[in-house]
């Protein structure tokens, strides 16, 4: 299939496509008219990437995945260098949670000490105990 199919399939652009191509994780191969000839396994290249993508991984973590389908293996992440992407991603994802919950638990204090500031009965309460 030429190049705009497999965009049409994959849900992508030509653009994309061709970048994936200059990047090394898309091979293409040629036509005799020297177009760009693309088959089933280069849909799921690129499917592949795209799936990893939407999960938030950088084009040069998709690198295992895409090397391990190109190898032959049914899906991307049959093989030890996926796994370990997958183990490095998660990681980062706890620390940005715990950094997140950090956030958050500094916020609602800081929320709760304004909100005794400013809440009417708090301050009522407030008067009541200096007399």
């Amino acid at each position: 299939m030429r190049i705009g199919e497999l965009a049409r399939r994959a849900g992508t652009t030509p653009r994309a496509l061709r970048f994936y191509e200059a990047q090394g994780l898309l091979p293409a191969g040629r036509a005799a008219n020297g177009y760009r000839d693309y088959d089933e396994g280069d849909l799921r290249l690129v499917s592949e990437i795209q799936t990893l993508r939407t999960v938030g991984f950088t084009l040069e973590d998709t690198r295992p995945f895409v090397d391990c389908l190109r190898t032959g293996h049914e899906s991307g992440d049959a093989c030890p260098a996926s796994v370990e992407v997958y183990r490095r991603k998660l990681e980062e994802v706890e620390k940005c949670l715990a950094d997140l919950g950090a956030v958050r638990t500094a916020l609602m204090d800081k929320l709760a000490g304004a909100s005794a500031r400013h809440d009417p009965c708090r301050l009522e309460t407030s008067a009541e105990e200096i007399r």
